[in-house]
């Protein structure tokens, strides 16, 4: 079908217009509208929202990730009381596969027993997602392939968490393990080191992205937007009635002394409604192909906007000629590639008529009209009167509460019929930036959720190094050792593991954080600082999290723990 419509267009434009530009049809099916609603080069591409699929459910995988590493560690740290189990099984005759099948069993009832406890949190946790995210889910109780969803998780869950102790316990002898003569710490300490190195390498990589993500968004929100937002409303002029009326509006506005100025747009300030690839220009490749954002305007729309000159001038009224004038923007002298562009001819086709010849009097700074985190679109703007928006500048010494009745009140006098339909562009200009806040809202739930992850394993962890050293740490209080000499044998060794993660964290984050910036051309900077934070702040949560089970375990009574002996 797109191939039966693509000329279709084409065939009703005409030779001048054609020249200039090759309009295609085509057909894009409507499950793509969301996430792949962007095209480069007239072929799709993902949008900016399938990038942020993709950017939460790699953090959905390094979340279930962690908390299978948690599992392995803490099963393989108990080994040593499981030996005796082991052994007496397989001297009843337990083949190996009977026992790594019992393992396995028991990681899979584990992940079952936590999938039923995750839909009570997921539920309790759904008012607030939603209020994030702008949303209404729901979980789809009915939906048989949502419980089928989940039965394939809880079973990769199992099986991957119960791989490496299944394994692990399965392999001790049996003779050993009953004589007492197994022991289980030093054969099991590197495995258990490295996992932990692994959990806290994803745990660092994923703090170290979020900063970033809230750093890149911040630095769009901080980028100069090339016009004055303060005190600017928009009234929409979606009525028949306000034809010929916008003389009369301006004069009775500016007459209330609520408004400074007041001028009429082809659409919003906020977004390009309107683009052509009718133009062009002194030296432009034929071959080429010329799309550029379009806006009507009148004489005191650069005054209204506060629109920042870089060469050239505004429109005036003094200079008939300006009626076939235009004003271009940074991006779209870049994209001509002209030299001194004030005063160049260009032709255009206004309004799909005929080509006409317009001069360019001024060049302005790049107005953020669209994405605030895309680069500024070729935009011209030249001089037509027509329906599409007024704006209306508020005097400065006076407050949006004071004047908006008056406005309202000249609005209703002369066009009583149409709505006051306002919006002030603040406003508009700050809904852009909801997407990308709940986004770094969400980042920095669910990393807070891994860094929580990563620390009940290593709580754990540390109880039971705590535990199996009860004894030795009697013995050195015995013999004269501190609080702070027993506290810094425990805690040595994970601090030391926790820097080797984030030796290993810190190429791997930049290496993905410079790749995901490189999408955006207004992007800020990988500073060292952010790495240093990151680990600064993994090591801090190491430490408050070993500290506590290291200065229990010293302030132990030592009479308790060697009593037995």
């Amino acid at each position: 079908m797109s191939a039966k419509i693509k000329d279709l267009k084409l065939e009703h434009t005409s030779k001048e217009k054609a020249t200039l530009y090759k309009p295609e049809l085509f057909i894009h099916p409507m499950r793509k509208w969301h996430l792949f609603s962007k095209f480069v080069n007239r072929a799709n591409a993902s949008s900016e929202e399938l990038k942020f699929v993709w950017f939460y459910g790699i953090i959905g995988a390094f979340v279930l990730l962690l908390a299978c590493i948690n599992f392995m560690n803490l099963s393989t740290a108990r080994s040593e009381k499981r030996a005796k189990e082991v052994g007496i099984r397989k001297t009843m005759g337990s083949a190996r596969s009977q026992l790594i099948a019992q393992f396995f069993s028991e990681s899979v009832l584990m992940a079952a027993f936590a999938y039923l406890l995750s839909i009570g949190l997921v539920a309790l946790a759904l008012p607030w997602f939603n209020g994030v995210a702008g949303k209404t889910i729901s979980i789809p109780f009915e939906n048989a392939w949502f419980w089928l969803t989940g039965a394939g998780f809880i079973m990769i869950t199992g099986l991957l968490a119960g791989c490496y102790p299944a394994l692990y316990l399965s392999s001790f002898n049996a003779v050993n393990a009953l004589k007492g003569t197994f022991r289980a710490g030093r054969f099991a300490a590197a495995p258990r080191k490295a996992l932990v190195v692994m959990q806290f390498t994803a745990s660092t990589i994923l703090i170290i992205g979020t900063i970033v993500v809230y750093r890149q968004i911040q630095f769009a929100k901080n980028r100069p937007v090339g016009y004055s937002r303060d005190g600017l409303l928009t009234v929409q002029m979606n009525m028949p009635d306000f034809q010929g009326k916008y003389d009369l509006i301006r004069n009775e506005l500016k007459s209330t002394g609520m408004v400074s100025e007041v001028a009429e747009t082809g659409g919003s300030l906020t977004g390009l409604s309107s683009e052509t690839g009718g133009i062009d220009w002194p030296g432009r490749n034929p071959a080429a192909e010329s799309s550029f954002g379009t806006v009507p305007v009148t004489y005191e729309f650069g005054k209204t906007v506060g629109w920042q000159f870089m060469d050239g001038r505004d429109f005036s009224r003094t200079f008939i000629t300006d009626s076939s004038g235009f004003v271009i923007n940074e991006a779209a002298v870049k994209y001509m590639g002209l030299k001194n562009p004030v005063g160049k001819t260009i032709t255009f086709a206004a309004n799909g008529g005929k080509a006409q010849q317009y001069k360019i009097v001024g060049i302005i700074k790049d107005m953020v009209m669209n994405s605030p985190f895309e680069p500024a679109y070729p935009t011209v703007f030249f001089l037509n009167g027509g329906m599409g928006a007024i704006l209306i500048k508020i005097n400065q010494n006076k407050s949006a509460a004071e004047a908006l009745p008056k406005i309202q009140a000249v609005f209703k006098n002369l066009v009583p019929a149409a709505p006051f339909d306002y919006s002030f562009v603040n406003e508009e200009y700050g809904k852009k930036f909801a997407a990308e806040e709940r986004i770094g809202q969400l980042a920095g739930a669910f990393a807070s959720l891994a860094i929580l992850i990563s620390c009940l394993g290593l709580f754990g962890l540390a109880s039971f190094v705590a535990e199996q050293r009860t004894k030795e740490i009697g013995i050195r209080k015995v013999l004269g050792a501190s609080v702070y000499t027993v506290w810094q044998l425990l805690s040595k060794e994970f601090i030391f593991l926790i820097v080797i993660s984030m030796v290993i964290a810190t190429p791997i984050a930049y290496y993905f954080m410079h790749n995901w910036l490189q999408n955006y051309q207004y992007r800020t900077e990988l500073s060292w600082w952010i790495f240093a934070a990151a680990g600064a702040g993994a090591l801090l949560i190491t430490l408050l999290t070993v500290s506590f089970q290291s200065i229990k375990a010293a302030l132990m009574n030592p009479v308790k723990s060697l009593k037995s002996d």
